[in-house]
């Protein structure tokens, strides 16, 4: 299918630095954000990693202006009708009845809304895309990576499209089926790739910003490889800050600079986060040894791998495998 001619490119302002008189808050989960700022939580739901929910609702005295925060999760807005404005990081958009846009994680974020008649957000962590929508879900959707990514206005029939996606998946998760995760995944799955056949392919590559954008970018792509071949057995070696650096011909120092001005977190917190998703997928989904996952993730000894875990999940992987019906070993 060729590009629709009634995309409207809703293209990025650059915007002054953020001047900050306090310390920007990091938000793990929506729900922590909304408990912090004092709103309505409505449906959402503490324990999970996926929340979906109607902000007309939810933010009742307009205007409102956020805080500037940097969210730890996906976030993909649907706006049927409201009109405001969002920033993410030196950028301002603005917002528009039937536009459609999403945002990944480490970004400064704000937004403004004046008018709000009917808007969905819908937020999700990469262990919930990974572990519920697709086990490679940043080699089929690439643009999930992407540093910036300018918002677009559609015409009512695609909208109507995603719309009717969207409130299935909103159905879904305010059921008590059993099977309810695995639902919205695949309902997800094709929410992505209405994205992709619709607008991705007409996205702009210069948009994506400076140099420090490309360097973060090919960063993010290089850690996922990499943890993909760890798994597949086709690499053995656990890459550091020096391979990462090597790989961009970066001086490590430069490239620990830049990912920590443009993302908030820290390679080792990267490699980290990376290392701790794979290991909870592969517990939850698979029953490949525990000594074997340890193998797979660059663990010389089990033992270290489930101190590792245990370090920064309060879990032994024995344990949370448990959790899930999975054979212990």
């Amino acid at each position: 299918m060729g590009k629709p001619a009634y995309f409207a490119n809703n293209q990025p302002t650059p915007m002054p630095q953020h001047k900050q008189t306090a310390p920007i808050i990091i938000y793990n989960t929506l729900y922590d954000q909304y408990v912090a700022q004092g709103l309505p939580l409505g449906n959402l739901n503490e324990h999970t990693q996926f929340n979906i929910h109607s902000l007309k609702g939810v933010l009742t005295n307009l205007p409102f202006q956020s805080e500037v925060y940097k969210p730890n999760f996906f976030s993909f807005v649907f706006v049927k009708d409201a009109n405001g404005q969002y920033t993410t990081d030196d950028h301002v958009f603005k917002t528009e009845p039937n536009m459609i846009y999403f945002t990944n994680p480490g970004h400064y974020k704000s937004h403004y809304w004046e008018r709000l008649g009917e808007v969905y957000l819908v937020t999700l962590s990469e262990s919930f895309l990974k572990e519920n929508v697709h086990p490679r879900i940043f080699e089929e959707f690439s643009f999930l990576l992407s540093e910036t990514v300018q918002p677009r206005v559609v015409g009512p029939e695609i909208y109507a499209e995603f719309e009717q996606l969207y409130l299935q998946v909103e159905q879904a998760y305010l059921s008590d089926s059993p099977y309810k995760n695995r639902i919205i995944g695949n309902l997800f799955v094709v929410i992505l790739l209405k994205v992709k056949e619709y607008f991705w392919e007409d996205y702009n590559p210069i948009y994506e910003g400076n140099r420090s954008s490309q360097i973060v970018k090919d960063f993010k792509r290089m850690l996922e490889q990499h943890y993909r071949d760890l798994r597949n057995g086709k690499t053995e070696k656990v890459f550091r800050v020096q391979d990462y650096a090597d790989a961009q011909h970066l001086h490590p120092n430069y490239l620990s600079n830049v990912i920590k001005t443009k993302t908030g977190k820290t390679i080792s917190t990267w490699i980290t986060e990376k290392t701790i998703a794979e290991a909870k997928s592969l517990l939850q989904h698979s029953a490949t040894p525990i000594k074997e996952i340890a193998y797979q993730l660059g663990f010389a000894e089990s033992t270290h791998f489930s101190n590792y875990f245990k370090k920064y999940t309060d879990l032994s992987p024995v344990l949370y495998r448990k959790q899930f019906g999975q054979p212990a070993s």
